[in-house]
């Protein structure tokens, strides 16, 4: 990947330009994962979706032998209820032919990615893809390993690959960009106060003080 690709204002994601691929959110992996507070993973991925929901970026679903591992975690699939999984057997998501088709379907090349395990499942198509001309970014704290180093050392090989770490607030914050947009103000801002922890809790907390009517008699 070019240097300028890395850098200046098209290194930024844009909604036009992106395409989400999760990768096995599914009991399995979940029984061993480590590296986070799983009710974290669960939370950041349910936001990534519906912050792609929101913008309108293509969302590709897929899981690895499900009838094994379990199917995808119920929060994630309700947020695309039509969409069945791509069940797959590679282990690497990037040589099921079904999954590159359908991301090279969308004629985008910000390819973004979360998924479990890090060190594995993310990985692995990640570093193939952005070998193949995709820029790549790894949503950190929507995937999770099996250990915190396994997540980190994982996150290194992906940087020395030319992938690009970000978090799941930071995607939905370039999608975003400017508030003027305001079409994408009202999820966006649903989003955050249903996933955004901290951040959406002191939103909340603004609009009710905003809409609370100053005591009689106060100057306020």
């Amino acid at each position: 990947m070019s240097k300028e690709a890395k850098s200046g204002l098209q290194a930024l994601l844009t909604p036009e330009e992106s395409v989400v691929v999760l990768i096995d959110h599914q009991p399995f992996q979940f029984a061993n994962l480590h590296s986070h507070e799983p009710t974290m993973i669960v939370n950041n991925v349910v936001g990534l979706a519906k912050a792609a929901k929101v913008f309108d970026v293509p969302t590709l679903l897929t899981t690895v032998l499900e009838e094994r591992g379990g199917y995808l975690i119920k929060g994630l699939q309700d947020v695309f209820p039509d969409q069945k999984p791509i069940n797959r057997t590679f282990i690497n998501t990037w040589e099921d032919q079904r999954v590159v088709d359908a991301v090279k379907a969308t004629g985008r090349k910000k390819l973004i990615i979360a998924g479990l395990w890090t060190e594995i499942c993310v990985a692995m198509p990640a570093i193939q893809a952005a070998g193949e001309g995709f820029e790549v970014f790894a949503v950190t704290d929507a995937s999770g390993g099996a250990s915190k180093e396994a997540h980190d050392m994982a996150v290194q090989r992906m940087i020395q690959a030319g992938v690009t770490p970000i978090t799941w607030m930071a995607v939905l914050g370039e999608w975003q960009r400017d508030w003027a947009r305001e079409k994408t103000v009202p999820g966006a801002a649903e989003v955050q106060l249903e996933h955004g922890g901290a951040t959406g809790v002191a939103f909340a907390w603004e609009m009710q003080l905003l809409a609370t009517p100053a005591p009689v008699g106060s100057d306020a």
